[in-house]
């Protein structure tokens, strides 16, 4: 591809995700998840996908309007408390779900785009998370632990949201908006990228990128943010 990475909007830029696909969605909550995008995906009605996310979104909102709509078969997620659709589709078999501890779902994403096959982790050691999955013994600092062995991730597409980029594609996130996307996009065979600011190539301080274009394929800027907040606390007067 040649160095302007851009796509007119969600539609064309999610244009070649089609049924059966894997894809990863970043985002914390409702936090720096790329709307846009998946609003283009319930409109286009694609099918039967495995969703890896740090949550399932909520029952109106995020990846829940694609639980809405019956669109996820799978979902690979850290934290799933907030949708009660995901607990009914879950409870009923209608929806497979692996649950995995968050730093492990981190890992494997940046596992990813190193390009190792595996990490191991002292996380899941002796639960159900290590059901059917290889351990080993390593020492370190003295210490011999158990760790378990979690593969690297395989998605066909992954779909991030930032701040800022340019048309080359390089990133910047803003706060906690961050979270799960520097290890997503880094991890996607195919990288898409929403940000709130498109600029011209040349116009971001490469100090200040967090993600470097080399890791996205498609770019444009989104529109009509929500922005929603899970669970709204404020301090009593």
């Amino acid at each position: 591809m040649g160095l302007n990475k851009t796509v007119s909007n969600a539609d064309e830029a999610i244009k070649d995700i089609k049924d059966g696909m894997t894809i990863m969605l970043g985002g914390f909550g409702l936090c720096g998840i790329p709307e846009n995008c998946i609003n283009a995906l319930v409109k286009k009605g694609v099918k039967h996908l495995t969703c890896i996310s740090n949550n399932a979104g909520v029952d109106d909102f995020g990846i829940g309007l694609m639980l809405q709509g019956k669109q996820v078969k799978k979902m690979v997620s850290s934290y799933v408390g907030e949708n009660a659709e995901f607990e009914r589709q879950m409870l009923s078999g209608e929806l497979e779900v692996e649950l995995i501890p968050q730093g492990t779902l981190a890992t494997r994403c940046m596992a990813t785009g190193y390009g190792m096959p595996v990490v191991f982790t002292p996380a899941g050691v002796g639960t159900e998370v290590a059901e059917g999955k290889e351990t080993r013994s390593f020492t370190m600092y003295g210490e011999e632990k158990v760790y378990l062995m979690e593969r690297a991730f395989e998605s066909d597409f992954a779909i991030v949201k930032a701040w800022k980029g340019d048309k080359q594609g390089n990133l910047i996130y803003r706060e906690t908006a961050r979270n799960f996307n520097p290890m997503m996009a880094m991890a996607g065979k195919i990288t898409i990228a929403e940000v709130e600011e498109l600029v011209e190539i040349g116009e971001l301080d490469p100090d200040q990128i967090h993600t470097p274009g080399i890791f996205v394929n498609f770019i444009f800027q989104g529109s009509n943010y929500e922005k929603r907040i899970e669970q709204v606390t404020v301090r009593k007067k």
